[in-house]
């Protein structure tokens, strides 16, 4: 069986910091790329940040660029978004997924069901 499961979300004041958590049971993530994503209510899926097997190259979306920072512990079966500078338009469900040949920004094949963050004074 394959499951992800994040976890680590929650309420933090703007400029705030948090780090939200992907576990997985079933594989092993270091055989993969993984992916964060978020969505907000009326908003379009967006690609936050990824990482690919191999050498770990990471990858981040725009508007997240020097403030987030993906981080995978294999040993763990984990991967983390650690989330700096928090601002209220990163209010959104995070979730995580796996892209089975390890490569970023092509189709995902497994994800989790998300966790809320929220950033609001």
């Amino acid at each position: 069986q394959v499951h992800l499961v994040e976890s680590g979300g929650g309420l933090v004041q703007p400029g705030g910091s948090l780090r939200v958590s992907c576990a997985a049971s079933g594989f092993g993530l270091g055989d993969y790329a993984i992916g964060w994503f978020r969505q907000a209510p009326g908003k379009e899926r967006e690609e936050v940040s990824c990482v690919t097997k191999g050498d770990g190259t990471t990858t981040y979306g725009d508007s997240v660029k020097g403030r987030f920072t993906i981080s995978r512990d294999n040993a763990k079966n984990t991967v983390y978004l650690i989330m700096n500078n928090l601002k209220p338009e990163d209010t959104a469900v995070y979730y995580c997924a796996i892209n089975i040949p390890g490569i970023c920004g092509n189709e995902y094949d497994y994800w989790g069901r998300g966790t809320q963050v929220t950033v609001s004074a």
